[in-house]
């Protein structure tokens, strides 16, 4: 039997107070990190792990979507997602309870209108974070047509 295996490192260092630095040494570039603003001396204008949790949901539904639209030879215009990560407090515990995904896809032929939303359904469904974590997913996709303007 086969087993398809990779690691991902990624290193946490404090900085000051509630803040610290991410980073790998995979990668570029560096992220700064911090407790979110609602919560005590939490910061501002800095990436959270609320943030980076549904970043990383959102972020997976996307490169998903363009290997799957890919392989599907589905020709799009554009695609763009917004992601809302819900957090509350459950039995006493803070989790991300859900992760809603609101993508749109900008296609050009209406007659591509429902195999977009079926690549869009199967990227959700099979996007490896969304599969891995126990949050809920609310998919809400849409799909816009766009118009040629005349010449």
């Amino acid at each position: 039997m086969n087993s398809i295996e990779h690691e991902y490192e990624v290193e946490v260092n404090w900085k000051s107070d509630r803040l610290g630095v991410l980073y790998s040494p995979e990668l570029v570039d560096e992220v700064n990190v911090a407790t979110p603003p609602q919560f005590s001396k939490g910061i501002e204008k800095i990436w959270s792990p609320e943030h980076l949790f549904t970043a990383a949901v959102n972020s997976c539904l996307m490169t998903t979507f363009l290997a799957i639209a890919e392989n599907s030879k589905l020709e799009f215009e554009n695609f763009t997602s917004k992601a809302l990560g819900k957090l509350e407090m459950v039995e006493g515990k803070y989790i991300m309870s859900e992760v809603t995904l609101i993508p749109i896809l900008t296609i050009s032929r209406e007659e591509d209108r429902e195999r977009a939303l079926r690549v869009l359904q199967k990227s959700e469904s099979a996007c490896l974070i969304s599969n891995s974590i126990k949050s809920e997913i609310i998919f809400n996709p849409g799909v816009i047509i766009k118009s040629k303007s005349a010449a």
